[in-house]
């Protein structure tokens, strides 16, 4: 998430301009006033990366290959080791020559042939997806071309994949045209950058332990994966990312469910990786090298979500978050290399709402 999303909570929308979404915070004190991290700067603090937010890695033969939002625009860095990224040449794919606004989130995957780059881009409630694409890892992407989702309203953090023999699209926006809470939504895909039928909401923030940190609250950042009995889950970042209440969450799906349906998905019951224990699910542990943990990504071999962990039942990940013992901003965010565990026969309940009460499957684990 953008370091700039917050503000548009202190003024109408009109006036926002340059700024984008969120909570208003209070005023950073005397222990916010620290140099901060310099975005791309390598760190030296244990299993964190490269300073900044929003990571995106695949793994595409022998190279793993990341995108970052830098420098008005995109970048691309290729090394043969996950940590490897760290200190990788950075590559300047793409540029916001047009003036489209803000760039948030790049998702980088490998369909068909190409590297395909999905990022948002604007200025307050005119942020959409965009797409751009090449044959190589690192250089000749194409032009920016806006993503036709359905209803075209506010989204960000978007990211296709594959289930069920059909091409999917899924992403964090708005309701309508105002700033009121930020849910997760899907769609069908007929291209790259088109979609066919309607969207469909799959999560909106209405836990208490999704509400701990809000207005906006927020469901965002989704990351879809298949598990290893085949079932869907798509895994979020729930609470606002100014706090160090950030966190990940879990939707799945029920076996033979279909995922245009919000009552087929099933919502794990509080947090699965974060630093603030009250919001974890039972059984689950709140971190303990860092703060706030969020907007990860799967290290996926193409960033195909059906081609399982790489070895086993545990696979990398990486994840931005804050050391613990620095002050939480977005200044101090780093990239973080992880690992998650397919965690069998844990169940997640709901009540009042249609279908059955509880659903048992694969969970995840996260640790540092």
């Amino acid at each position: 998430m953008s370091p700039i999303r917050w503000l548009a909570g202190l003024v109408p929308l009109g006036l926002v301009g340059t700024l984008a979404l969120g909570q208003a915070v209070t005023t950073a004190g005397p222990a916010e006033a620290v140099a901060a991290v310099a975005d791309d700067q390598a760190s030296v603090l244990g299993r964190a990366l490269v300073g900044g937010a929003d990571p995106s890695v695949i793994k595409v033969g022998d190279l793993y290959v990341s995108a970052k939002s830098v420098d008005g625009g995109i970048a691309v860095r290729t090394a043969s080791t996950l940590e490897g990224v760290a200190t990788a040449p950075k590559h300047q794919v793409w540029r916001d020559t047009g003036g489209l606004g803000e760039v948030w989130a790049p998702e980088i995957v490998y369909h068909d042939g190409r590297y395909r780059i999905y990022f948002a881009a604007g200025r307050g409630a005119a942020h959409r997806m965009y797409h751009i694409s090449s044959t190589s890892a690192d250089t000749g992407y194409s032009a920016a071309t806006k993503v036709a989702l359905p209803d075209d309203k506010w989204a960000i953090d978007g990211v296709p994949f594959t289930f069920g023999g059909q091409r999917w699209f899924v992403w964090s926006g708005w309701s309508g045209d105002t700033n009121v809470e930020q849910n997760l939504y899907i769609a069908r895909m007929s291209g790259p950058t088109t979609t066919t039928g309607g969207r469909y909401v799959i999560s909106q923030p209405r836990e208490s332990w999704e509400r701990v940190v809000g207005n906006p609250y927020i469901n965002e950042a989704p990351q879809p994966i298949v598990d290893p009995k085949g079932q869907l889950h798509v895994v979020y970042s729930a609470n606002g990312s100014w706090s160090s209440k950030y966190c990940l969450a879990d939707l799945r799906l029920r076996a033979g469910g279909d995922p245009t349906y919000v009552w087929d998905w099933y919502k794990s019951n509080g947090c699965l990786f974060g630093s603030y224990a009250p919001s974890m699910m039972s059984g689950w542990d709140a971190t303990l090298n860092v703060d706030g943990p969020g907007h990860h990504t799967f290290v996926l071999p193409n960033g195909d979500v059906a081609a399982g962990p790489p070895s086993g039942n545990r696979f990398p990940t990486m994840f931005h978050a804050v050391a613990k013992g620095t002050p939480y901003s977005w200044s101090n965010r780093y990239w973080y290399t992880g690992t998650a565990v397919w965690w069998g026969d844990t169940t997640y309940r709901r009540a009042n709402v249609p279908g059955a009460t509880t659903n048992v499957g694969y969970g995840l684990k996260f640790f540092e």
